[in-house]
C-alpha cells in the first residue's frame, strides 16, 4: 500500500500541531505555578540571535498552514503574528489545524510533482511538491516545535521526550 501527499503532510502536522500545543499548555502551567509572567517564557530564546517562543508557534503554525495549502494548489491564507499570550498561541493552534483539517485529501493527494514556487529574501525557491513537504516543511515544522520545546525545558517546565512525540 502506497502513503499519499494527504497522509503524508495534514495527518502529520496535525500531530505535530497537537503536541506544541500540549507543550505550551505545561509552560503556561508552569508560568502560573510559579508566579512567573507568561511574557518572560513567551519571550525568551535558546540563544540571543534566536526568534523567541512565541515566534517559534507562529513559524510552525504558518509551515503547516502554507504546506497544506501549496500542495493543495489554493492560495496560503495570512496570519497577523500578532499573539503575545498563551492563549492567542492555542488559538493559532487550534485555527491552524481546523483549516488544514478542512482541506479536501484528494486536493493534495497526486500532488508529488506539483510545482511550489516560494518568494524568499534571498529569492525565489522553486520545488516539487514531494521535496517541498519532506525536504522542506517537515523540517522547518519539526526544528521550530523543537526549539520552543527547548526553550521551555531550558526555564524549568518539566517536559519529556513524550510530550514533544504527542
Amino acid at each position: 500500500m502506497s502513503l499519499s501527499m494527504y497522509q503524508a503532510s495534514v495527518p502529520v502536522l496535525v500531530r505535530a500541531l497537537k503536541a506544541l500545543s500540549g507543550v505550551l499548555q505545561k509552560g503556561a502551567d508552569f508560568a502560573r505555578e510559579r508566579n512567573i509572567a507568561p511574557e518572560v517564557l513567551l519571550n525568551t530564546r535558546v540563544i540571543a540571535d534566536m526568534f523567541p517562543l512565541a515566534r517559534q508557534v507562529q513559524i510552525a503554525t504558518d509551515m503547516a498552514k502554507g504546506a497544506a495549502y501549496r500542495l493543495a494548489g489554493q492560495d496560503v491564507p495570512s496570519m497577523a503574528d500578532d499573539e503575545t499570550t498563551f492563549e492567542q498561541l492555542q488559538e493559532r493552534i487550534a485555527k491552524v489545524i481546523g483549516m488544514i483539517e478542512g482541506i479536501e485529501p484528494g486536493r493534495i493527494d497526486g500532488s508529488e510533482a506539483r510545482e511550489i514556487v516560494l518568494k524568499m529574501r534571498s529569492g525565489e525557491r522553486r520545488f516539487a511538491g514531494q521535496e517541498y513537504l519532506f525536504g522542506y516543511v517537515l523540517p522547518n515544522v519539526y526544528f521550530h516545535a523543537t526549539t520552543a520545546y527547548a526553550i521551555l525545558r531550558g526555564e524549568g517546565v518539566p517536559l519529556g521526550k513524550a510530550d514533544f512525540i504527542g
